[in-house]
């Protein structure tokens, strides 16, 4: 191996009869525990973190956000104001008068 990684320790305290479980579970996989939990942690993290980078809708859902993507509705005043709020401070002049701000 050209390049060497860094690597960090991790512990815990398990009674004993969690010991022994991993310890079982790890020979039927013919592994050391150490490497054992090692893989079951990595496994169930990664489980989580897709988990939680993904959204899951229904197809009903899924169909309606495309129609909404596809033909949005027409901004309400609300909407605008806020955009042309927007524009004005990031893009506007340094003045601070009232008024409505050019829109792009």
């Amino acid at each position: 191996m050209s390049a060497t990684q860094e690597r960090e320790r991790i512990t815990a305290r398990v009674s004993s009869a969690v010991a022994e479980t991993l310890n079982q579970a790890a020979e039927l996989a013919g592994t050391t525990m150490n490497n054992f939990v090692v893989q079951a942690a990595l496994k169930e993290a990664q489980r989580l973190i897709d988990r939680e980078k993904a959204i899951y809708i229904s197809r009903n859902d899924a169909a309606m956000l495309l129609d909404l993507l596809e033909s949005p509705p027409a901004p309400n005043a609300a909407l605008t104001t806020a955009f042309e709020r927007f524009m004005k401070e990031k893009y506007g002049n340094q003045s601070s008068s009232g008024g409505t701000g050019e829109s792009a």
